[in-house]
């Protein structure tokens, strides 16, 4: 099918081509010959579209098909299923089972207790002065970084004198910039 659309669209350019060929040579839409070449246009076109169709509607046939034979094969592993679950049924002894669950069950919170242990026990080992220091470098890191932001969002606030009474005096537009400023600083250094 494939080949055969293929054909078909070499034949659509191959007339197309000979279309425009015969309307430069003549000017005249009367022309016998380009009607006829217009007629086989328009029919190769049709017979493209109804290939398509076609194509698709195998297409589709073989979809239902592959989806069926998929339907069967998971019916026969269901009744499979079905038979060796009754094989394990017959085979168990219910109550053992649940006793070995819920003893395994114990077993595993122990041993999450165990670890939890251990590793709060390796934790205050391995605490150290290195941890320490590097909690103060990141610390200084931050504030830092908290620094510049500060910085930059002061941009155009007069510097700070050495007169008191200057400070008390804070000009509206610096006095606003402050208290937008504050909350924020504020919750970055109770988040650390």
């Amino acid at each position: 099918m494939d080949r055969e659309l293929r054909e078909l669209d070499r034949q659509e350019k191959q007339i197309t081509k000979e279309l425009k060929q015969r309307a430069k040579l003549t000017n005249s839409s009367k022309d016998p010959a380009l009607a006829a070449l217009a007629k086989q246009l328009v029919q190769t076109r049709k017979q493209r579209e109804k290939m398509m169709t076609a194509k698709a509607q195998i297409g589709a046939v073989g979809m239902n098909a592959t989806a069926m034979a998929t339907q069967v094969a998971a019916a026969a592993a269901l009744g499979s299923v079905t038979d060796a679950m009754k094989t394990t049924n017959e085979a168990m002894n219910v109550k053992e089972t649940m006793k070995v669950l819920q003893e395994f069950s114990k077993e595993t919170e122990r041993m999450e207790v165990k670890q939890e242990l251990m590793d709060d026990a390796l934790m205050d080992a391995f605490d150290n002065e290195e941890v320490e220091e590097e909690a103060e470098q990141v610390t200084n890191q931050v504030l830092a970084e908290l620094g510049v932001e500060m910085d930059s969002k002061m941009v155009g606030l007069s510097a700070p004198s050495n007169n008191l009474q200057a400070e008390d005096k804070l000009s509206n537009e610096e006095q606003e910039a402050l208290d937008a400023l504050l909350p924020d600083l504020k919750s970055r250094l109770d988040a650390l």
